[in-house]
């Protein structure tokens, strides 16, 4: 069992309920007044068909490793956010099990880690059918949480300077102020949830893709944990439009917030803030300010799905990682013929194993030698020692290969 210092206490007190209710957090959806909703459909409707065609671009065994290479993304991103970076090699090391001696680092990569897990179950259905229930939110708070180390399960109350576990999928049982906003009182988290998954659950595709902003903005206003709400609330917003758009997970909104990141946390402070008048809507809550927020939100997602079609153009994708072979074969880094191997993939989508001694024009003992140096580097991946080979994107060579989808990492 974990050990926790003595100032570390279970959040386990009766959670006070004040009653409010759940109208305090009006609108929930955007007025249909034309000019509540000005330009948002034509944006809900752009986003979803250029989702769905980068979709239908990318070739069956692409989508897998691109899949496998956002969701490291969305985790680098989504923990900058809160102030964790965690570079993407560190955490492609961590899924190796490769952890780092200093053990601030190593808790980042174990939550970086536990973050892409998470991910990973809601990329394979996890969440089908149920997600914006109260049970999916505390189960991808639970999933998260449970494999975290000690040191990130608990929070320092900011005026007792007492110190707080965090409990795994349990909702807050204290009350919270977060920056300028003080949350609801902790009995009555329930209850806003059920009146959540009332209005999010129940919507056709086109009003989804339009009350995601909406949905990502009042889960963090309910502020249903006592910490990780942030994560849970990204974590959400791509289970919701992975459901709605069919986006194949190749694509991530937390890049697009992490690169915005002052501009997101802004429209998120404004979404807090009361009705300023008879023209704001008619709910407590600014509905100029979910308007501003949606606006934001949905053309994020456009520049990010916009931002991955540039980086997997067939033609210049193909021309940088053939430069790059090059260039290690060159240094003697790659066997001679490693280039013949990866541009056979590249074409192909998945290249048979029996196949790769004709592709390079060698015996099978030689063949064999180049591609256990491409799987080595990390650049080719199989299910199995006689399954076909695809085409690996491995954070080391993002640069290269897909320049400005991370930071170099720091020596």
């Amino acid at each position: 069992m974990a050990h926790h210092d003595p100032d570390v206490n279970p959040d386990i007190k009766a959670a006070l309920d004040r009653n409010e209710p759940t109208a305090l957090m009006e609108p929930l959806l955007l007025g249909e007044a034309p000019a509540r909703r000005a330009g948002l459909p034509d944006l809900a409707l752009e986003l979803g068909q250029r989702s769905a065609g980068f979709h239908r671009s990318l070739p069956a065994s692409l989508l897998m490793s691109l899949a496998d290479l956002v969701r490291t993304m969305n985790c680098y991103y989504s923990n900058l956010i809160e102030g964790h970076a965690t570079h993407p090699v560190d955490i492609e090391l961590a899924l190796k099990g490769d952890y780092s001696q200093d053990a601030r680092k190593r808790d980042l990569q174990l939550e970086a880690r536990a973050h892409i897990t998470v991910q990973q179950w809601i990329d394979a259905g996890g969440l089908d059918g149920r997600v914006v229930t109260e049970i999916s939110i505390r189960e991808i708070h639970r999933r998260f949480c449970e494999h975290l180390p000690a040191d990130l399960l608990s929070v320092e109350d900011p005026v007792t300077k007492e110190r707080a576990q965090v409990i795994p999928g349990a909702l807050r049982t204290r009350d919270v102020k977060v920056g300028q906003h003080v949350a609801i009182s902790p009995g009555a988290v329930p209850r806003f949830l059920g009146r959540f998954q009332e209005v999010y659950g129940g919507l056709g595709t086109a009003d989804t893709i339009i009350a995601a902003a909406a949905a990502h903005h009042r889960l963090l206003w309910i502020h249903p944990f006592l910490d990780g709400n942030g994560r849970v609330a990204r974590l959400l917003s791509h289970a919701m439009l992975l459901a709605t758009l069919r986006t194949g997970a190749v694509w991530s909104i937390a890049l697009g917030l992490a690169r915005s990141v002052e501009a997101y946390k802004g429209h998120l402070a404004a979404c807090d803030q009361i009705r300023r008048n008879d023209l704001d809507g008619r709910g407590p809550l600014s509905e100029e300010a979910l308007v501003a927020f949606t606006e934001f939100f949905l053309k994020t997602c456009i520049d990010q799905v916009a931002f991955m079609e540039s980086l997997i153009q067939p033609e210049a994708l193909r021309a940088r990682i053939l430069t790059w072979a090059a260039e290690e074969i060159r240094l003697n880094r790659l066997p001679p013929k490693s280039s013949e191997i990866i541009q056979a993939v590249l074409y192909r989508g998945e290249l048979p194993r029996a196949e790769t001694p004709g592709v390079v024009g060698a015996g099978e003992r030689h063949a064999r030698r180049i591609v256990s140096a491409l799987l080595d580097r990390g650049v080719l991946v199989s299910e199995s020692t006689r399954a076909p080979l695809r085409l690996a994107f491995p954070a080391a060579l993002a640069s290269r290969w897909m320049p400005g989808l991370f930071p170099e990492r720091a020596s």
